[in-house]
């Protein structure tokens, strides 16, 4: 491989190593794919201005770039606007409208300016990475790609266009064809530290800790003030299992020249290292930055009523909730609410939208809210939310919260996490009509098993194991394992009574997806729910199963205990950073073969 002599010896051994596909792994990373608010960015629009074309227009097409470079893309596409009312053709209006869009958060506008750019400027190559960037954006994975491509065929020797398509392979799960792009760029730009972070990136993704922390020191060594290789280092430190080391280099990075959407995922992050190093209640407050507007993956809560904030007297008011992010996360922080209702007291009212699905175990748990779905639906590449079931009785709302927005009051610390055995309840007709089924199912303890999430995100295969991991677990004899996974198992449940001898026992007329209700109270019938943490876990647990919690280090809801401060009756098996899952199924199968010993007496906990 030719110049290699120019990277430290430790890159070279890294990048001559065989990095094939490693499973399990990543953690949130950031791409260096390009902004509308990166200095690199910024340049390309300037130097768009110089190709102007119509005398009237060019005036207010620079007094638009101007905006936009002073951080006022508002005015900027005022200006834009002006120009094209000016000349309607002209592609450089619609490029500097298009920046000024995207930078003000209306990503479909912005999509469309580009577009027609492009369309007046057909040779113009670099709308055309700049339009895959922004499909990348919205998760036009697909059309960024061919963007990118074409971008390269009139770019062959600019290092940007195979670094953007590095990133759209990346985000595609094609890790084997993004290594074979970075290693043939960085042959030819070895100095280029853009391309050690992204190759730093997949490694993450892939599990490969070891070598991205040598590809990011190697981006940082070529580029000492680059706050993305500084923050994935970051990212993969926390997946290592070093919070201080990952705070250490978020802290740093966080000063650097970073657009906007980037600085606020870096924010979020930064909550959670707070977290998983127990300062609890500076990570919550951090954690607001997840409601930001300039957060991608922000979601707008439509509803117009004054914002709960912490501190405030609830007694007698009427407090609207919603549940957000996952169904997991609308289950974990409700372990909160319990404590709201007490606040409000018998004069007051609280209404909760939750997940549909969620809404009969909701209701049931607590029967004195006023519980209904909510919609969530993409807006111009927004997340947007509101509730239905409040529409008429909006005014008589005097405060709303995201549910984990309460968490700054109410679990600031440890201590603050009650030791109760559940907050949520499980039908009891059912939980005694699955103890019958299960009754006839296999002797023994029934041991309901969680394997994998349905979450496909960037960043959390790494707290799943292999199937394969699991035979020792499974082996254990006297026990009867319960299909609790839902999805799509068929193929692990086909491998483990071929290569295991095992029978996973699956729950006749139950949809594990969709009838929550009815796996809350599967779980509370099980006398253990054994497995990673997925929506199916969360439900079991707050409903008083009794569970033990497989994950990695750097999973920020633990808070830095060394227990699980959610569930008090839950036991933590944590994998060591690095390790392959080995040693600790092997530690949970003479663990569970005690517990078959013991009885196995879960069940009497919950229902």
């Amino acid at each position: 491989m030719p110049r290699i002599e120019k990277l430290t010896a430790a890159s070279a051994r890294a990048l001559d190593t065989g990095m094939g596909a490693i499973p399990n792994a990543p953690k949130l990373t950031l791409s260096d794919v390009e902004s509308a608010g990166s200095r690199a960015a910024l340049d390309r629009l300037n130097a768009a201005i110089g190709e102007l074309k119509s005398l009237a227009a060019e005036p207010l097409v620079r007094r638009a770039a101007a905006a936009v470079n002073a951080g006022d893309p508002q005015e900027g596409a005022r200006w834009a606007i002006k120009a094209l009312e000016k000349d309607e053709s002209s592609g450089v209006a619609w490029y500097v409208l298009a920046f000024a869009r995207e930078r003000a958060g209306d990503f479909a506008s912005s999509l469309q300016c580009f577009e027609k750019a492009l369309q007046l400027l057909p040779d113009h190559a670099q709308i055309a990475n700049d339009l895959g960037r922004l499909a990348m954006r919205l998760g036009m994975r697909e059309q960024a790609e061919k963007l990118y491509l074409h971008f390269i065929r009139d770019n062959p020797d600019n290092p940007e266009g195979y670094n953007n398509l590095v990133s759209v392979l990346r985000e595609q799960g094609r890790h084997d064809e993004a290594i074979e792009v970075l290693k043939a760029t960085i042959a030819q730009y070895p100095s280029n530290a853009m391309l050690w972070n992204s190759l730093g990136t997949v490694m993450t993704e892939l599990g490969d800790n070891d070598n991205a922390i040598i590809f990011y020191d190697e981006a940082l060594r070529l580029q000492p003030d680059f706050p993305k290789a500084r923050y994935n280092r970051a990212a993969t430190r926390l997946g290592m299992g070093d919070a201080e080391g990952a705070l250490a280099d978020c802290d740093a990075a966080l000063p650097g020249k970073i657009a906007e959407d980037d600085l606020m995922m870096m924010r979020l992050a930064r909550a959670t290292m707070l977290m998983e190093l127990g300062r609890i209640a500076e990570g919550w407050d951090q954690y607001e930055v997840r409601l930001h507007h300039q957060y991608d993956d922000a979601t707008t809560f439509l509803i117009d009523r004054p914002s709960w904030t912490p501190g405030a007297d609830l007694a007698g008011k009427h407090l609207m909730i919603f549940a957000e992010q996952g169904l997991g996360d609308e289950v974990l922080f409700a372990n909160v609410l319990a404590d709201v209702i007490r606040d409000l007291g018998p004069e007051g009212k609280l209404s909760l939208a939750v997940e549909r699905r969620l809404v009969p175990l909701f209701q049931r748990s607590f029967p004195t809210a006023n519980i209904g779905h909510h919609v969530t639906v993409t807006f111009q590449g927004r997340t947007v939310r509101f509730a239905p079931h409040v529409e008429n009785e909006i005014e008589t709302v005097d405060l709303w919260a995201p549910m984990a927005s309460l968490m700054r009051q109410y679990r600031r610390t440890l201590d603050a996490f009650p030791q109760r055995e559940r907050y949520m309840q499980a039908d009891p007709d059912r939980v005694t009509h699955w103890r019958g089924v299960l009754a006839e199912a296999g002797s023994g303890p029934k041991v309901g098993l969680l394997w994998k999430s349905a979450i496909k995100a960037q960043g959390r295969d790494r707290y799943f194991s292999p199937f394969d991991a699991w035979a020792p677990v499974l082996r254990t004899p006297g026990v009867t394992f319960v299909n609790l996974q839902y999805g799509d198992c068929a193929e692990e449940l086909e491998r483990a009574r071929r290569d295991f001898g095992v029978e996973i026992w699956s729950p006749p007329a139950i949809d594990l997806k969709d009838d929550l209700d009815e796996v809350a109270a599967l779980c509370c019938a099980t006398d253990l729910v054994l497995g990673f943490s997925n929506a199916t876990f969360n439900i079991g647990a707050a409903c008083g199963a009794q569970g033990w919690l497989l994950g990695a280090k750097g999973a920020w809801p633990r808070l830095g205990a060394d227990h699980y401060p959610w569930y008090p009756q839950v036991r933590l098996f944590i994998n060591e950073p690095g390790a392959d899952w080995t040693r600790l199924m092997a530690t949970i199968a003479a663990e569970l073969a005690g517990f078959v010993q013991s009885g196995g007496t879960g069940a009497s906990r919950a229902g």
